[in-house]
């Protein structure tokens, strides 16, 4: 069964942390140049992947005893806190133009880039953190790809007014903040026991 406050929690925290990220630029750069619903498919089925293979990793770290998964996730939520708070921003990296707007060749692209770019990135770490904290494969998975995926048509459709309106720092400080709490409540479980 899911649950929703697992499911609202791990989406917000995706959904903050993937803000400020460069493939959220990246999906307005390709949402400026293309068809929005052939970069959204592209895209959101490369988010789908990375939380698929997140959550599979996450699942296998509730084996362990509790107290060392708490610690484990603890140490790394702060060290994504201070990723995300100590991050410079990189040269935006160059998208590549398909030769035409066919849904294959847009969708691809974007698949291709998120797949590539995000592989590894703090969120996928997150979603399988936040898997192997809950053991709630299912309710994490759907808060992770859903915070992805709102980010993802944010970024494509309306990003430049998000950003507009918003400070980017801003909304990074958020995502560290609510990280950093996450890092020392699962710190202060893994020593209360």
């Amino acid at each position: 069964m899911i649950s929703i406050s697992v499911t609202a929690l791990v989406f917000g925290v995706v959904f903050l942390a993937e803000l400020p990220d460069k493939t959220a630029l990246a999906g307005l750069v390709l949402g400026t140049r293309y068809r929005a619903s052939y970069v959204f498919a592209g895209v959101a089925a490369a988010f789908l992947l990375h939380v698929v293979l997140a959550v599979a990793a996450g699942s296998v770290l509730t084996l362990l005893p509790q107290q060392i998964v708490h610690a484990v996730t603890g140490v790394l939520f702060l060290g994504g806190a201070a990723m995300l708070l100590w991050h410079k921003d990189e040269h935006e990296e160059e998208i590549k133009k398909p030769a035409d707007q066919s849904f294959w060749k847009v969708a691809g692209a974007g698949f291709t880039l998120i797949l590539v770019a995000e592989f590894g990135d703090l969120t996928q770490i997150m979603t399988a953190n936040l898997a192997a904290r809950y053991d709630d494969p299912l309710s994490v998975g759907l808060g992770a790809v859903l915070g992805l995926w709102a980010v993802a048509g944010l970024g494509i459709v309306g990003g430049k007014a998000l950003m507009k309106r918003v400070p980017l720092r801003l909304i990074t400080r958020i995502a560290a903040l609510l990280m950093l709490a996450l890092g020392v409540w699962s710190l202060y479980e893994a020593v209360a026991g």
